[in-house]
């Protein structure tokens, strides 16, 4: 591959001076910005568009895991860079492509710039794929764009998502967002205890419903808790009640 564009995410600067002097050694590897928390680092992941992201695990806020979980499709290389050993399954099981334990040495990090540039994209996007399958990657926040500006959801403020226009409307209580995923990309990365699609137009969060009501032919509406009402299919109908009980 030709010139990498990293960025790296630590909340302690520090640690993310040290990393941007060693990583100067590296000729065909660029740092392009810095983020000190988790909704900063998603939000300059989707502004800078990096091929590999440094990541730190444990941050306020946000942490590591939740960051990538988060991020859209394509997703960036990521390294996580911890001084905490027991994250380590976790971070392969969600494919990234190396772990390195603060302190973090010369040699440990020549192997893992290595492995980025061994690992295709077309290798990289599959396995993206792959772990978004995996339970341990649900999303408990989502990057969504009001007007001009990226904002980061935590999942407990959502009420619906809905599909219109060819993009996907991410509905709170204060007002809505737009995210570029389809409603069916988005179906897939949801937890299923939680979130529910009620129709081909919108999925509900299941804790936001507030009553149920059946509707003649087998239909039904939700009310969620902000009092919007939502349609809901014949054929989702039951399984929705199942779900609630």
């Amino acid at each position: 591959m030709g010139e990498i564009r990293a960025l790296v995410v630590d909340d302690e600067q520090p640690a993310r001076e040290r990393l941007g002097q060693l990583l100067a050694a590296f000729d065909d590897l660029k740092v392009i910005g810095e983020a000190e928390d988790g909704e900063e680092a998603i939000e300059r992941i989707v502004a800078l568009e990096p091929d590999l992201v440094f990541l730190d695990i444990q941050m306020p806020g946000c942490n590591g895991m939740e960051v990538v979980a988060s991020l859209p499709s394509p997703r960036p290389k990521v390294i996580f860079c911890t001084a905490y050993d027991e994250y380590a399954v976790d971070a392969f099981e969600i494919h990234a492509v190396d772990y390195l334990l603060k302190p973090i040495n010369r040699a440990r990090l020549q192997k893992a710039v290595e492995r980025v540039r061994r690992l295709s994209r077309a290798e990289h996007e599959a396995s993206v794929r792959q772990a978004s399958r995996h339970a341990g990657a649900y999303p408990a926040r989502f990057l969504a764009k009001r007007a001009s500006r990226f904002y980061v959801v935590p999942r407990q403020d959502v009420l619906w998502f809905s599909s219109e226009g060819g993009l996907t409307k991410l509905e709170t209580a204060e007002g809505h967002y737009w995210m570029q995923p389809t409603l069916s990309d988005l179906e897939e990365r949801l937890e299923p205890s939680a979130f529910f699609r009620i129709s081909r137009a919108a999925i509900v969060r299941l804790d936001a419903v507030r009553e149920v009501v059946p509707l003649g032919g087998g239909y039904g509406e939700v009310v969620l808790k902000n009092d919007a009402r939502l349609e809901v299919s014949r054929r989702r109908f039951k399984p929705l009640m199942d779900r609630l009980i």
